[in-house]
């Protein structure tokens, strides 16, 4: 099967939610819906305290070329407008949004039989960005100056615990297909290749009894980062995008299962992305599963909605997405966004919290970096305060999967660090 170089083999950790069908998780009374659920400049709010929204209702409207709409999740009334935490720390603006509990709706009309131009304008119009993780916003991905000739979906899904987009492909397989087949015509693409792990074969069997004969399915090993962006453009087409460029370099634009599932919705029924699939499990909460989350819905709401018999105490770390790449939280306050993809409550047993010790300069970051660089040398670079030296080293070119972390015996930590590092560059100007 193919595969990338290098690369590590973690517990994939999906036994006890692979097989929970998806649920739909109601409501909460307030929502706080984050204007910023995108890459790029965050959405302009264009709503104000006391007025009255529905589903699918304009609440922020995209900010420049790289930006996203941003719409209500329900109806009722805004009661906010008000700065607070995401998952990443960084405070943005939010809209409080009172939940009156009736679910009217203000969705786009749908469009049949849509052209190029007419997908191209829906999936801004929706203000779809890829709901993979790190929601760049898809009209951007869809419109680059280089011609496009493949479109690569990835459902791969190498993250260990999450398994919301594997429940995808196996419950709503006709429209994850739809979407593929409308997002190829918008982008031009003369190929599409859907990469799937191994052991996620059902999801591509079911998915190639559907698919197009232009539409391939091809088989890739379980490996971790098999989904990383770069990773897996070269798996299925053996292209190398070069440092510092994008997948439009080498002719190819990527997208998740998930986002091919959002785009098929905003055309055939004018919804847009107010909802989405996530994995909620560890040891941490009882009733782990993947269900649908309206977006703006606190985290302290999953918890106390599935925590079942579970101790408080028994939660040791509570992560925003993946174990290889989510986010530390401090506490509860951050809401669902597009891209969230798992929150997961994990106990002591299922993190290491061995000392750090000082780098016995094994190699062992460097042999299975994915994109051949020497994370110890960043990290001696970032101490000494070489800024210039670890940027030509090529820290920019890390794309932060944590593989070097996880395989570290004296726990340094890499990840952190070259995070640090790349946001001081980018602060001094260097």
């Amino acid at each position: 099967m193919r595969t990338f170089f290098r690369g590590i083999h973690p517990k994939d950790r999906k036994e006890r939610t692979a097989g929970c069908a998806l649920e739909k998780m109601p409501a909460p009374d307030k929502l706080y819906v984050n204007l910023a659920q995108h890459a790029g400049a965050p959405a302009e709010a264009v709503v104000a305290v006391g007025d009255s929204v529905k589903c699918g209702t304009l609440i922020g409207r995209a900010q420049g070329f790289i930006s996203a709409n941003v719409h209500s999740p329900v109806s009722g009334k805004v009661t906010a407008l008000v700065k607070q935490p995401s998952a990443s720390g960084i405070k943005t603006l939010h809209v409080e949004i009172e939940n009156d509990g009736l679910y009217d709706e203000d969705f786009l009309p749908p469009l049949e039989n849509p052209a190029k131009e007419d997908i191209l304008a829906r999936v801004k119009d929706a203000g779809i960005a890829g709901m993979g993780g790190a929601a760049f916003p898809l009209f951007v991905k869809l419109s680059p100056k280089e011609t496009i000739d493949t479109l690569i979906v990835n459902g791969v899904e190498c993250e260990p615990y999450i398994t919301c987009d594997y429940r995808i492909m196996l419950e709503r397989t006709e429209e994850v297909a739809r979407g593929i087949a409308l997002v190829k015509a918008a982008s031009g693409a003369a190929n599409a290749i859907i990469g799937i792990e191994a052991n996620k074969a059902e999801a591509a069997k079911k998915l190639a009894a559907v698919l197009p004969p232009d539409i391939k399915v091809v088989l890739l090993k379980t490996k971790y980062p098999q989904g990383a962006e770069k990773q897996l453009i070269y798996a299925l087409t053996r292209r190398r995008v070069p440092a510092g460029g994008l997948p439009a370099a080498v002719g190819v634009t990527v997208l998740n299962i998930q986002t091919a599932l959002a785009v098929c919705e905003a055309v055939e029924k004018g919804r847009p992305p107010i909802m989405r699939a996530v994995t909620v499990s560890g040891g941490g909460v009882e009733h782990a599963g993947n269900y649908y989350v309206y977006t703006g819905t606190p985290y302290k709401f999953i918890y106390d909605n599935l925590k079942g018999n579970a101790e408080e105490d028994a939660v040791a770390k509570i992560l925003s997405g993946g174990p290889m790449m989510g986010m530390a939280q401090s506490d509860l306050s951050a809401s669902v966004v597009k891209g969230t993809s798992a929150l997961l409550f994990l106990t002591d047993a299922e993190i290491s919290e061995r000392p750090m010790t000082q780098c016995i300069n094994c190699a062992s970051c460097h042999k299975c970096c994915p994109m051949n660089l020497m994370p110890m040398v960043f990290e001696s670079l970032y101490e000494q305060g070489e800024f210039a030296s670890v940027k030509a080293a090529g820290v920019l070119n890390c794309i932060e999967c944590g593989a070097c972390s996880y395989v570290c015996p004296a726990k340094r930590p890499l990840v952190q660090v070259i995070r640090l590092t790349k946001k001081t560059i980018k602060e001094k100007g260097i």
